[in-house]
């Protein structure tokens, strides 16, 4: 069975990064409910405190857009903004996923 999934990299200004890290894990606390969302998942690099990723697994693309829609999740971007370094944003290519595992 096909997934969406979503890479990408977010970078926080200088001295944020744990700031950016709880917001996109309460994110991932307020999608553990959401169906169609298989793995959400929120990482840190050792090495630049203020570099955050999130591999994300949808059921499709459409199940992802319309995550952007949910309030919660509207209510964290809408936090997160004012602390990110879009200069330094990367995203990676949109994937779809053709197996594996994913469990916490």
């Amino acid at each position: 069975m096909e997934r969406f999934c979503k890479f990408g990299k977010l970078h926080a200004i200088k001295g944020n990064g744990h700031k950016l890290l709880s917001i996109l894990l309460t994110a991932s606390k307020e999608l553990e409910d959401v169906d169609n969302c298989f793995c959400y998942i929120v990482g840190q690099d050792e090495n630049d405190l203020d570099a955050v990723y999130v591999y994300e697994v949808w059921e499709d693309k459409e199940a992802h857009k319309q995550s952007l829609d949910l309030p919660a999740v509207k209510k964290l971007i809408t936090s997160a903004m004012p602390i990110l370094d879009m200069s330094k944003m990367e995203s990676y290519p949109d994937l779809t996923i053709y197996g594996g595992k994913a469990s916490f």
